[in-house]
């Protein structure tokens, strides 16, 4: 059964959808009827998309479109075996897509089926055989949908060192034969770090993109969320786990108070709080609190205590930034990055002024220049030197973090905040 459509732009714009909405889920199921070939999916599913921009304007979008490309890329990666020059080495491939079609496994794999492959892929790419970046990289490619100019923003690098990178490591997966699968309990340790980093940066890219007109991407933030909560589910006694699910709800309970009606980004303490999703509030602060129970602190589970302690106030005024302050200390214990540093330094200024937190920041800065060309370090210095009331000084920060700033709406901020402090 199909659904008829009017010409190209129509059925383009069908396709589309679909993709936004499967194409990752598509990605990996390809993956593990092709062995765990990621080029092989990936081309695949585009030769599949081909074709239905061919069709569907013709005979109609079909009435389940993701079924629909997932079966037509899997005929498109046995065509290309049945193609290649190097049939011996493709044997195995080709004899299990074979086996698939022959089977007749079902168009529309049953909706679990799909999360148990993404959820493969995930620890797939997360495989400690890979570096940690090459990891987190592969996945967000692969599992989240990013496009490399994307990651490589997140990495620092150039677009053509990420392409290069992510190469290397489908190509280390397919030619080491690294199982495609969900590790068994007594490996999940080993892997847990570079996919809890994996779906965090997920989440980070989602609520402040690095690219793109807008502040957030709800379709990222809801697709880390939902990695979240099936790596839950497979480790319910994994506190660190818990712990990033908690960070992820209690942040994103503020999203729908996070613009204003003409899309400008709004702080916490300018943010009108009865948008903020309270259910997502009480679920993330009830997780927060079970995973400090199990008494094995770790760097989410800090952080999503933090978090709470943001978002159960109901007004800014009693946010507690002393017990906040102190939970940094802790975190910068387990942690001794810059950016625990600048996001102490923060704390400690809203606890006890603007002058202590710039003293800190002057420190970090002096020891380590690593947050030098980091948009947020300056633009943490501009707001302090603001509450100080040195406002020449704030108007510099606010220029230099705007030069940094990646994503428009955030520059729209700091302009507004530099106009705050007299300079137009």
């Amino acid at each position: 059964m199909t659904t008829p459509v009017r010409g190209e732009a129509e059925a383009s714009r069908a396709l589309e959808s679909v993709v936004a909405e499967h194409g990752t889920r598509i990605v990996a199921t390809l993956i593990r009827a092709c062995g765990g070939d990621f080029q092989l999916a990936e081309d695949a599913l585009q030769e599949a998309l081909l074709t239905a921009l061919e069709r569907w304007p013709h005979d109609g979008v079909p009435a389940k479109p993701e079924a629909w490309l997932y079966t037509a890329g899997r005929r498109k990666a046995i065509d290309h075996l049945r193609r290649s020059q190097n049939l011996e080495r493709k044997t195995e491939q080709l004899q299990n897509l074979v086996a698939l079609e022959q089977a007749g496994e079902p168009d529309e794999p049953e909706k679990e089926l799909l999360q148990d492959d993404r959820l493969r892929l995930i620890f797939t790419c997360c495989h400690p055989s890979l570096a940690l970046e090459a990891q987190v990289a592969l996945t967000l490619r692969t599992v989240a949908g990013l496009e490399v100019p994307e990651i490589a923003k997140a990495f620092f690098v150039t677009v053509d060192t990420m392409a290069k990178r992510l190469t290397r490591a489908r190509n280390k997966i397919r030619d080491a034969r690294i199982p495609y699968r969900v590790p068994p309990e007594h490996e999940l340790p080993d892997r847990l770090t570079g996919v809890l980093s994996v779906v965090y940066l997920v989440f980070n890219e989602g609520y402040v993109g690095s690219t793109g007109q807008r502040l957030v991407r709800d379709e990222l933030c809801d697709e880390a969320l939902r990695l979240g909560r099936l790596l839950t589910s497979l480790m319910p006694d994994e506190p660190e786990a818990l712990g990033l699910l908690s960070l992820m709800l209690l942040i994103d309970s503020r999203r729908a108070a996070r613009t204003d009606a003409h899309g400008d980004m709004l702080t916490l303490e300018e943010q009108d709080r009865s948008l903020w999703d309270r259910a997502r509030i009480t679920e993330g602060a009830a997780l927060a609190q079970r995973s400090l129970r199990m008494r094995r602190p770790g760097p989410y589970q800090l952080q999503a205590a933090i978090a709470a302690l943001h978002a159960e106030p109901g007004r800014p005024e009693d946010t507690d930034w002393l017990e906040i302050a102190l939970l940094y200390n802790e975190l910068l214990r387990i942690q001794p990055t810059a950016v625990v540093e600048l996001n102490r330094a923060a704390a400690v200024a809203m606890a006890y002024g603007p002058d202590r937190g710039l003293w800190l920041l002057d420190n970090l800065e002096a020891q380590d220049g690593s947050l030098a060309g980091y948009y947020l370090m300056h633009a943490a210095r501009a707001d302090l030197l603001r509450r100080a009331c040195r406002f020449e000084e704030a108007s510099k920060s606010y220029r230099r973090a705007m030069e940094l700033c990646p994503n428009p709406v955030e520059v729209r901020y700091l302009r507004r905040r530099m106009r705050e402090v007299g300079e137009s």
